[in-house]
């Protein structure tokens, strides 16, 4: 029954968590068990950004001999918030030597949510067709496309790989497994080269492509997409998995 006025980053939205979201905030590193995890530790104040409550998250990265990335996050709040975590790496399989769009992309999402002014969902859900279809491999540049777009994964399979990318030119496959409804694809068509990436090159554009898995956005203004509300007795979890392999 309240309002909150969240901080605004690009133009009259919210974007990322706001001007310093948590991607901009320093985490405690705690100790694991496993020597080859960690964890993160963050403490989001109430009126962080404009949300209510007191948020604590943790984020535990895990590596294992199978090539696995895994990443499990944990939230709990004070009061009712808002909450839609995700990891926003770029990836470029060729190692940065060339751009991503010669790279294949799988998708297991027969649907996606129709963008409206400034890239906010409408609130209606779209046929994943044409350039928009990637229930097949297919390569990244071949409909020339600029992606970053909210897609959302199928129901019928609860288990397996939601995404595959494959780069032909070193067979680098990387899938993606993951318990959140939807993934966000982004190309990389603003990358300017301001980012500076592995063997020090700069990110230029289409040189690297972010497979977020998450939430839909935008959720609290549609109430038919999964919520996203964390309430105080409740526990938000989630995990993702990287999983690489190779061909040659």
């Amino acid at each position: 029954g309240r309002c909150y006025t969240l901080q605004q980053n690009e133009g009259a939205n919210s974007l990322h968590g706001g001007p310093r979201g948590f991607d901009k905030k320093f985490w405690e590193v705690s100790a694991t068990s496993d020597p080859n995890s960690y964890c993160l530790e963050l403490v989001s104040p109430d009126g962080d950004q404009g949300h209510p409550g007191e948020l604590h998250v943790e984020v535990t990265y895990r590596l294992n001999k199978e090539k696995e990335l895994i990443i499990d996050y944990r939230a709990r709040t004070s009061a009712p918030t808002v909450l839609n975590l995700t990891n926003h790496s770029y990836f470029n399989l060729s190692g940065g030597e060339t751009s991503i769009l010669d790279h294949e992309l799988w998708l297991d999402a027969g649907s996606l949510t129709e963008l409206g002014q400034d890239l906010i969902p409408t609130g209606r859900l779209l046929t994943a067709t044409g350039p928009m279809d990637f229930q097949r491999p297919r390569p990244i540049g071949r409909e020339n496309v600029n992606l970053d777009h909210n897609f959302v994964l199928n129901e019928h399979r609860p288990s397996g790989a939601k995404a595959r990318l494959t780069c032909p030119r070193t067979g680098i496959t990387l899938e993606v497994f993951t318990t959140e409804p939807a993934i966000q694809v982004y190309s990389g068509h603003l990358l300017d080269g301001s980012l500076i990436g592995k063997g020090n090159r700069p990110y230029q554009k289409n040189h690297g492509i972010c497979l977020e898995t998450q939430h839909f956005p935008d959720s609290p203004n549609h109430e038919q997409f999964p919520t996203t509300i964390l309430r105080s007795r409740e526990t938000f979890r989630s995990s993702t998995t990287y999983k690489f392999s190779s061909s040659s």
